[in-house]
């Protein structure tokens, strides 16, 4: 049986991936994940935040003005939570690519291209052989419209892939008022893959202490259906690498995930609850799903659910509208 996949120009083993997270915080942590039967990894990010603290004081400019708002500095984090700094995030992917056989991805995170490009070049010479942009950004500029929301993140990829001769990914929330267009002008800006979804993070209030609790709840299968629905659409659309994201717990999550049309399926989630381990049952659950159902390889099954195989995709989606509601009536009803 065939499960070799093709990533961002990459040729992967598998199409399971260890996505950006605490894991691969060390060479070691990155070697456990490869002998767990990880194609590739990416790499734990490195925050905008971290490469402005290498050349300014950032604490000492986000508390100017809030003395008398103590709460409004608890959005923002001190120097000391960072861990690991630019260099030694740079020292550790160096290492990693050379002890490791699959292929290290570098995440960056942020909303700029400044800094971006210096960073996103050493990554490439110390050993990385992609790159992922995670445009994590809340636009809360009223004045700001979502066409220059859009047009920012297109300018940061140019940006970065004009810097780089590796792959660049990108890595999108999908909070956008044309998810569609948005990938075209993201493909056209030279991008060689999108991820889908980022998860937003949303901060709760402590109204004894007046501060800022930031949460994390580790995702869960029910998650998947939003990047689900989009990596269905855009396959077929674009000639451009899918990776998916969110939602990975059992290998029913990979299968669902390939019949969309990814082209690989990255997990996070379920590795923090499980372990590394808990990627061989996602490929040995996978393996039986494609024995049964008579699959020869993962480019057979690629994208046999998506909607380029429907005449009319806008209809089919209206249709499948109309009939969740008309279930959910009619089960209703039964009940009542």
């Amino acid at each position: 049986m065939n499960l070799t996949t093709k990533y961002m120009g990459l040729v992967l083993k598998n199409p399971i991936v260890a996505s950006a997270s605490p894991l691969s915080e060390s060479v070691g942590g990155i070697r456990r994940l490869e002998e767990a039967g990880a194609a590739a990894v990416v790499l734990f990010s490195l925050f905008e935040e971290q490469l402005q603290l290498e050349a300014t004081a950032l604490e000492q400019h986000l508390e100017e003005g809030t003395e008398s708002f103590a709460e409004a500095l608890t959005y923002f984090p001190k120097v000391g939570d960072y861990r690991v700094g630019p260099e030694q995030y740079l020292e550790l992917l160096h290492q990693a690519s050379q002890q490791v056989q699959i292929p290290i991805i570098g995440s960056l995170n942020g909303i700029s291209s400044k800094g971006w490009i210096e960073y996103a070049r050493k990554r490439q010479d110390a050993g990385a052989q992609g790159i992922e942009l995670n445009l994590y950004y809340i636009p809360t500029d009223p004045k700001m419209s979502a066409l220059a929301v859009e047009k920012h993140k297109v300018e940061v990829v140019q940006a970065v892939k004009a810097a780089v001769t590796v792959p660049v990914a990108v890595k999108l929330s999908p909070y956008f008022t044309s998810m569609a267009s948005l990938a075209r002008k993201l493909k056209r800006a030279g991008a060689d893959a999108l991820v889908l979804f980022n998860r937003f993070y949303q901060p709760d209030f402590d109204i004894e202490e007046l501060t800022v609790s930031p949460t994390l709840h580790l995702s869960t299968a029910e998650e998947i259906r939003l990047p689900l629905c989009w990596i269905a659409i855009l396959r077929g659309q674009l000639r451009i690498s899918l990776a998916a994201t969110t939602g990975v717990e059992t290998s029913a999550e990979v299968v669902k995930y390939l019949l969309a049309g990814a082209d690989v399926v990255m997990t996070t989630s379920a590795l923090l609850r499980h372990g590394p381990g808990h990627i061989a049952t996602l490929l040995s659950g996978l393996q039986q799903w494609m024995e049964a159902k008579e699959y020869k390889s993962v480019k057979q099954m690629r994208g046999a659910m998506s909607q380029k195989n429907v005449a009319d995709p806008a209809a089919f989606e209206r249709a499948n509208y109309i009939k969740i509601l008309e279930k959910y009536k009619q089960e209703y009803s039964l009940k009542a």
